[in-house]
């Protein structure tokens, strides 16, 4: 297993919380990507989305099927003006330890705020990023929430449908 995925499996357990990933040939980088890989639906990969709201580093888990709505991530904030932006490669990497295309939802270099997508609620399981961008692991959205210590919300542009 590549370092940087034993990194994620480790911080999995000592959030007590056991893993199993799984390494692709293929990229898994994008939600296409990954649900053609795992072969379910897009809506059940994970998107570990770094956004910067007032200069705060937040993380944002959307289903591969939505695009967030930056407003609604705004509201869900109680800073300042609200100002929101996605992180880009290097503020991502340093919030959180790893470059995009692989970050997955826990692990973090530091505890950022979570807000979790309401739409994995129609899912068993889900699939997200296990810090490679060829390595995913499946999760419940109980254990999603509770090892983020995310909040569930309505984060769904409706306009993108």
């Amino acid at each position: 297993m590549h370092s940087t995925a034993q990194k994620v499996a480790n911080a999995a357990q000592q959030l007590g919380l056991t893993i199993e990933i799984k390494e692709f040939e293929a990229s898994t980088r994008t939600a296409q990507e990954a649900a053609d890989a795992i072969g379910c639906s897009v809506g059940q990969i994970v998107k570990s989305l770094l956004f910067v709201v007032d200069e705060q580093p937040v993380m944002a888990l959307v289903s591969g099927a939505n695009q967030l709505d930056e407003k609604k991530l705004a509201a869900l904030c109680s800073v300042g003006r609200k100002k929101v932006k996605r992180g880009n490669a290097d503020i991502t990497r340093e919030a959180t330890g790893f470059a995009i295309g692989g970050v997955p939802p826990f692990g973090h270099a530091r505890q950022l705020p979570t807000y979790i997508d309401e739409d994995f609620a129609r899912f068993e399981i889900i699939w997200a990023a296990a810090g490679t961008p060829n390595a995913v692991f499946a999760i419940t959205l109980a254990n999603l929430v509770q090892t983020t210590q995310g909040t569930i919300a309505s984060l769904k542009d409706e306009r993108s449908r």
